[in-house]
């Protein structure tokens, strides 16, 4: 895509919106923002690694998923809050970061992040961001987390943590389930590229983004580092293994993000739904867990909080939301999810995300049977 692809862009994206409360289900943004998008840019942010099964199955895994309520429950009103880090979360969903978010609208994500702050929800702002942290920050509520890849230069790494932090950053989320890039055909044929005119305020442009070669190969003595540099909470972002989580538990994390990318590194990857019971088995309460990918809808988030998660992230329907409204698009999105999600927790008979559980499920896995015998309740727990 060259510039004058992206200046095509951003005047497509500044036509008006319209009335986002015509979008009733988070799903139909994409639709309009395949619409308005270049074709590169959309192909970039819908496109996965290889074949994209495992893209296909994020979702799908929520699908296979059924619920079996419980009744005559006191549920209204359904409450939503918990106690994350210390401060009050008024819903459990965050802004998962993503990158080169001016590419999709010219709010880029300061849009992002003023319509989350709408709803109290943190954004993560990508160090491929194009917007800087301050901006975001001196957003009246913004509550701004800040993704990183770890650099061989660690004084560039050093310095960025310390820029985020001063700037009023709550959690450093590290990426470490790329180590190297994974191969995306859609995109590359679709002709994705960075504009040279693109300002990246937070990325470090030691590579280009299509040499894989060079890409941030974190190890467990990095994290060890990085729990030393890192003053606010520290996060990791990648971890689909139990044993991993209970290195990162022992290491001195403050949170574990359950996530695949999105399916766009490696095909044929576990769904991040699949892989979230076990984690959060493993974790057992000592940090938060989160779980990101595949959420298109308030009852898909409601398994996942049942599977153990104590919020969600959502990326790519935000991200087309953006594309199609700017930050009054991303509110929409947040809100349909949350009043999807208010009203699926009502049905199945949850006042309260503590009152959610695998006996929601059905067939109900065997320690949510064994427990419903007894007459227990397996509560997962929300740790924070």
């Amino acid at each position: 895509m060259d510039r004058g692809d992206h200046a095509a862009g951003q005047v497509a994206q500044s036509e008006a919106g319209g009335d986002v409360s015509r979008f009733l289900a988070v799903q139909e943004f994409e639709l309009e923002a395949r619409r308005r998008l270049p074709r590169a840019v959309y192909e970039y942010v819908a496109g996965g690694a290889g074949d994209e099964h495992s893209l296909r199955t994020n979702e799908e895994s929520y699908q296979k998923i059924f619920l079996r309520p419980r009744v005559l429950r006191s549920v209204v009103p359904v409450d939503l809050s918990q106690e994350l880090f210390g401060r009050p979360l008024p819903v459990p969903f965050l802004l998962a970061p993503a990158a080169y978010q001016r590419l999709m609208h010219p709010e880029g994500e300061l849009g992002s992040a003023q319509g989350a702050t709408r709803y109290g929800v943190p954004f993560i702002l990508s160090s491929n961001g194009t917007v800087p942290i301050e901006e975001i920050t001196a957003v009246p509520g913004a509550r701004c987390w800040f993704q990183i890849y770890v650099q061989g230069d660690r004084d560039f790494t050093r310095d960025s943590i310390a820029r985020v932090e001063a700037a009023g950053c709550e959690a450093v989320c590290v990426t470490v389930d790329t180590p190297v890039l994974g191969l995306r055909p859609r995109q590359l044929r679709a002709g994705f590229r960075v504009p040279a005119g693109l300002e990246l305020p937070h990325a470090m442009r030691l590579r280009e983004a299509s040499d894989p070669g060079l890409h941030s190969a974190v190890t467990w003595r990095d994290v060890d580092w990085l729990r030393s540099v890192v003053k606010s909470k520290l996060l990791l972002k990648g971890v689909l293994h139990p044993a991993d989580a209970e290195l990162a538990v022992r290491a001195g994390v403050d949170g574990i993000m359950v996530s695949n990318h999105g399916g766009r590194n490696l095909d044929t990857i576990i769904p991040t739904i699949e892989a979230l019971p076990e984690i959060a088995e493993q974790v057992g309460g000592r940090v938060p867990v989160f779980a990101d990918g595949g959420i298109r809808r308030g009852t898909d988030a409601l398994k996942a909080l049942a599977r153990g998660a104590n919020a969600v992230l959502i990326g790519r329907p935000y991200v087309y939301a953006l594309a199609v409204a700017g930050a009054d698009g991303v509110a929409r999105c947040l809100s349909l999810l949350i009043e999807e999600l208010r009203l699926a927790m009502a049905l199945v008979g949850a006042g309260c995300l503590p009152d959610l559980n695998r006996e929601v499920e059905w067939p109900a896995p065997a320690a949510a049977k064994s427990a419903l015998m007894l007459g227990n309740s397996p509560l997962h727990g929300h740790g924070g």
